[in-house]
Protein backbone atom coordinates (compact mmCIF):
# COMPACT_ATOMS: atom_id res chain seq x y z
CA UNK A 1 0.00 0.00 0.00
CA UNK A 2 0.94 3.34 -0.42
CA UNK A 3 0.52 6.63 1.90
CA UNK A 4 1.07 8.72 -1.16
CA UNK A 5 -1.92 6.98 -2.67
CA UNK A 6 -4.21 6.38 0.48
CA UNK A 7 -3.67 10.05 1.12
CA UNK A 8 -3.57 12.04 -1.81
CA UNK A 9 -6.71 13.65 -1.88
CA UNK A 10 -6.99 14.82 1.84
CA UNK A 11 -6.91 18.90 1.41
CA UNK A 12 -6.12 19.28 5.49
CA UNK A 13 -2.54 17.81 5.30
CA UNK A 14 0.64 19.56 6.78
CA UNK A 15 2.87 20.99 4.03
CA UNK A 16 5.92 19.33 5.22
CA UNK A 17 3.89 16.01 5.22
CA UNK A 18 2.39 16.33 1.80
CA UNK A 19 5.71 17.20 0.68
CA UNK A 20 6.77 14.05 1.87
CA UNK A 21 3.46 12.56 0.27
CA UNK A 22 4.91 13.71 -3.37
CA UNK A 23 8.78 11.98 -2.87
CA UNK A 24 7.11 9.26 -1.46
CA UNK A 25 5.97 8.19 -5.21
CA UNK A 26 9.47 7.94 -6.63
CA UNK A 27 10.47 5.07 -4.25
CA UNK A 28 7.30 2.77 -5.18
CA UNK A 29 7.74 4.05 -9.06
CA UNK A 30 11.27 2.60 -9.11
CA UNK A 31 9.96 -0.78 -6.97
CA UNK A 32 7.23 -1.42 -9.95
CA UNK A 33 10.04 -0.97 -12.37
CA UNK A 34 11.87 -3.46 -10.91
CA UNK A 35 9.99 -6.30 -10.40
CA UNK A 36 8.30 -5.41 -13.94
CA UNK A 37 11.76 -5.99 -15.45
CA UNK A 38 13.03 -8.13 -12.91
CA UNK A 39 10.59 -10.18 -11.16
CA UNK A 40 8.56 -9.84 -7.67
CA UNK A 41 11.77 -11.71 -6.43
CA UNK A 42 14.10 -8.63 -6.21
CA UNK A 43 11.46 -6.52 -4.28
CA UNK A 44 12.19 -8.02 -0.61
CA UNK A 45 16.42 -6.83 -1.08
CA UNK A 46 15.24 -3.43 -2.62
CA UNK A 47 12.21 -2.63 -0.26
CA UNK A 48 14.76 -3.36 2.16
CA UNK A 49 17.57 -1.45 0.83
CA UNK A 50 15.54 2.06 0.41
CA UNK A 51 14.14 1.45 3.72
CA UNK A 52 17.33 1.34 5.68
CA UNK A 53 18.71 3.90 4.00
CA UNK A 54 15.37 6.41 4.00
CA UNK A 55 14.22 5.41 8.27
CA UNK A 56 17.84 4.16 9.72
CA UNK A 57 20.59 6.25 7.86
CA UNK A 58 17.96 9.49 7.07
CA UNK A 59 19.48 9.60 3.33
CA UNK A 60 17.29 11.57 1.33
CA UNK A 61 15.05 10.56 -0.82
CA UNK A 62 16.79 11.76 -3.63
CA UNK A 63 18.35 9.80 -6.88
CA UNK A 64 21.37 9.63 -5.83
CA UNK A 65 19.51 7.34 -2.89
CA UNK A 66 17.55 5.14 -4.56
CA UNK A 67 20.68 4.09 -7.07
CA UNK A 68 22.64 3.48 -4.02
CA UNK A 69 19.48 0.74 -2.68
CA UNK A 70 19.80 -0.02 -6.51
CA UNK A 71 22.95 -1.28 -6.70
CA UNK A 72 23.13 -2.93 -3.02
CA UNK A 73 19.96 -5.21 -4.50
CA UNK A 74 22.24 -5.90 -7.42
CA UNK A 75 19.64 -4.09 -9.88
CA UNK A 76 20.75 -1.80 -12.44
CA UNK A 77 20.93 2.17 -11.87
CA UNK A 78 18.59 2.83 -14.77
CA UNK A 79 15.50 1.89 -13.02
CA UNK A 80 16.14 5.30 -11.27
CA UNK A 81 14.21 6.85 -14.26
CA UNK A 82 11.42 5.23 -13.16
CA UNK A 83 11.17 7.88 -10.33
CA UNK A 84 10.21 10.75 -12.28
CA UNK A 85 7.86 8.58 -14.56
CA UNK A 86 4.26 8.63 -14.33
CA UNK A 87 4.17 5.40 -16.47
CA UNK A 88 4.53 3.34 -13.81
CA UNK A 89 1.85 5.03 -11.30
CA UNK A 90 -1.62 2.53 -12.40
CA UNK A 91 0.47 -0.24 -11.66
CA UNK A 92 1.04 1.37 -8.11
CA UNK A 93 -2.36 2.40 -7.64
CA UNK A 94 -3.34 -0.96 -8.82
CA UNK A 95 -1.44 -2.49 -6.24
CA UNK A 96 -2.38 -0.27 -3.84
CA UNK A 97 -5.91 -1.05 -4.60
CA UNK A 98 -5.22 -4.65 -3.74
CA UNK A 99 -3.38 -4.14 -0.51
CA UNK A 100 -6.49 -1.87 0.51
CA UNK A 101 -8.89 -4.12 -0.22
CA UNK A 102 -7.56 -6.91 2.08
CA UNK A 103 -7.94 -4.62 5.16
CA UNK A 104 -9.76 -1.52 4.82
CA UNK A 105 -9.70 2.29 4.20
CA UNK A 106 -8.91 3.03 7.87
CA UNK A 107 -5.21 1.64 8.36
CA UNK A 108 -1.93 2.81 7.38
CA UNK A 109 1.19 0.99 6.34
CA UNK A 110 2.28 -1.67 7.11
CA UNK A 111 -0.28 -4.55 6.03
CA UNK A 112 0.75 -7.98 5.95
CA UNK A 113 -1.47 -11.49 5.31
CA UNK A 114 -1.12 -14.47 7.54
CA UNK A 115 -2.68 -17.67 7.08
CA UNK A 116 -5.17 -15.90 4.67
CA UNK A 117 -5.97 -12.35 7.15
CA UNK A 118 -4.81 -9.57 6.37
CA UNK A 119 -4.37 -6.74 9.22
CA UNK A 120 -2.58 -3.13 9.51
CA UNK A 121 0.51 -3.97 11.66
CA UNK A 122 2.24 -5.07 12.91
CA UNK A 123 4.02 -1.48 14.44
CA UNK A 124 6.51 -1.96 17.03
CA UNK A 125 9.56 0.31 18.08
CA UNK A 126 12.51 -0.66 18.88
CA UNK A 127 11.70 -4.26 16.36
CA UNK A 128 12.18 -7.18 18.91
CA UNK A 129 15.00 -9.64 18.25
CA UNK A 130 15.32 -12.86 18.97
CA UNK A 131 13.12 -14.70 20.70
CA UNK A 132 10.72 -11.10 21.61
CA UNK A 133 10.32 -11.34 18.23
CA UNK A 134 9.64 -15.25 17.73
CA UNK A 135 6.54 -14.34 21.00
CA UNK A 136 5.42 -11.60 18.60
CA UNK A 137 5.22 -13.51 15.36
CA UNK A 138 3.37 -16.10 17.31
CA UNK A 139 1.24 -13.56 18.64
CA UNK A 140 0.45 -12.63 15.37
CA UNK A 141 -0.40 -16.29 14.23
CA UNK A 142 -2.63 -16.49 17.15
CA UNK A 143 -4.85 -13.43 15.79
CA UNK A 144 -4.49 -14.84 12.45
CA UNK A 145 -6.02 -18.01 13.47
CA UNK A 146 -9.08 -16.28 15.69
CA UNK A 147 -12.35 -16.11 13.52
CA UNK A 148 -13.55 -12.58 13.81
CA UNK A 149 -10.06 -10.63 15.05
CA UNK A 150 -10.30 -7.14 13.64
CA UNK A 151 -8.14 -4.88 15.42
CA UNK A 152 -5.58 -3.72 18.22
CA UNK A 153 -4.58 -0.39 18.42
CA UNK A 154 -3.31 2.47 20.85
CA UNK A 155 -1.60 5.39 20.15
CA UNK A 156 1.74 6.14 19.59
CA UNK A 157 3.91 7.20 22.43
CA UNK A 158 7.06 7.78 21.46
CA UNK A 159 8.89 7.95 17.80
CA UNK A 160 10.07 5.45 15.85
CA UNK A 161 13.65 3.11 17.08
CA UNK A 162 15.75 2.21 14.61
CA UNK A 163 18.07 0.42 15.82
Amino acid sequence: MSLSVLNEDKEDLPEQYRELLRTGWWPVRVLIAAEQAHGPEVLGPLYTALGTRFHHEKAPRDRETIEAALAEAGLPAHLADAMDSTDYDAAVRASHAEGIERVGYDVGTPVITVNGLSVFGPVVSPIPRGEAAARLWDGVLLIAGTDGFFELKRSRTRDPIFD
